[in-house]
């Protein structure tokens, strides 16, 4: 039978002393003789003693935790970013805590309540796609944890933001589809209520408006996962004038949307052009591989990681950071070549 962990008590029973004289010795105390010191940490090593962290948390008030609430664990983006976090938290002494909302607002004012409860550090969060009241982020303000937003955030909480360039990478990536020769651009969408949705959208359309195009609000949809496009996609390719490129949210929607489109005989990128936006597995591991912006997760882990320690740590008091990462495209097998004669 595998032996319980031996306490404080344990070792004071052992030695014939009182567990506060053990605890002392523990932390090195001054009041504490050299030889019990020696004798108490000789003793706690013999025997494998591990300190409590979560009765140490509820005597100080503190421990070195950082809870980070993300929508999906298994989404390539977010488990980028948590390796980011990750890097920077293990170099920092710090210990990660992962929630995950699985896009559900219940759940992620659940995993808010349980990390206060926990009295973790700070806290990194990126919302819930459902998420359209705050308070429970409030909550974690109000109770003196620094909290950090990324990629999904709330622009309504004082705090430190980090995200991607939106809306540049949107812009650039419907540019380069204009660039190409398409002229009927649908683009699919996440709920208008997130501010990534509305920056990319933002992008997508100033794009067109800038090459003088029209504006066809029928072209877009909210749709933002890969069974939402094999479902919607195919009444799009049934329009009199169909789209001849699609902009995807993200790259599960775009391989969604390619899907759908090869399974109607369509050829990519002949016929159709695809962009996702994120870089993930589902870009390379589709046929042909997708064009896509790229967002660099791990970047945006480091950087808020190191912003929230550096909040922990006091030294940004009352100054608040947004960090815009920028983005780059990936160009692949779902886009064709820039035609000569058009410049972008």
């Amino acid at each position: 039978m595998k032996k319980s962990p031996i306490t404080i008590k344990d070792i004071a029973r052992a030695l014939n002393i009182s567990p506060s004289t053990v605890s002392r010795a523990l932390q090195n105390h001054p009041d504490i003789s050299v030889a019990t010191r020696v004798s108490v940490q000789a003793y706690a090593k013999q025997h494998h003693y591990k300190p409590n962290g979560l009765a140490l948390s509820l005597r100080t008030n503190k421990n070195n935790t950082i809870g980070v609430i993300i929508p999906e664990i298994v989404h390539y983006f977010f488990s980028s970013v948590l390796a980011g976090i990750e890097e920077v938290a293990d170099q920092e002494g710090f210990n990660v805590i992962v929630c995950q909302s699985g896009e559900n607002y219940d759940k992620e004012v659940r995993n808010t309540t349980a990390l206060i409860s926990s009295r973790v550090s700070g806290v990194l969060a990126s919302l819930s796609k459902n998420t359209t009241n705050y308070d429970h982020f409030q909550e974690i303000v109000d109770s003196d944890i620094p909290l950090v937003f990324f990629d999904r955030i709330c622009i309504g909480i004082l705090t430190d933001k980090v995200v991607v360039d939106d809306y540049a990478g949107a812009f650039a990536a419907t540019e380069y589809l204009i660039g190409t020769g398409c002229r009927r651009i649908a683009f699919f969408s996440s709920p208008p209520h997130l501010e990534i949705s509305k920056n990319r959208k933002n992008g997508y359309l100033d794009a067109l408006r800038k090459h003088k195009m029209e504006v066809d609000e029928s072209l877009i949809r909210i749709c933002d996962t890969r069974d939402e496009a094999i479902k919607v996609t195919p009444e799009f390719l049934a329009l009199e004038n169909r789209p001849d490129a699609f902009f995807a949210i993200n790259d599960q929607c775009a391989a969604g949307i390619l899907y759908a489109v090869k399974r109607s005989q369509f050829k990519v990128p002949d016929d159709i052009s695809i962009f996702g936006f994120s870089d993930g597995e589902f870009a390379l591991a589709s046929d042909p591989m997708l064009s896509t912006v790229e967002q660099h997760g791990f970047e945006m882990g480091v950087h808020a990681a190191k912003l929230l320690i550096s909040k922990i740590k006091g030294e940004t008091q009352g100054k608040y950071t947004n960090k815009i990462i920028k983005t780059n495209l990936k160009l692949r097998g779902t886009t064709r070549p820039l035609l000569q004669s058009l410049t972008i």
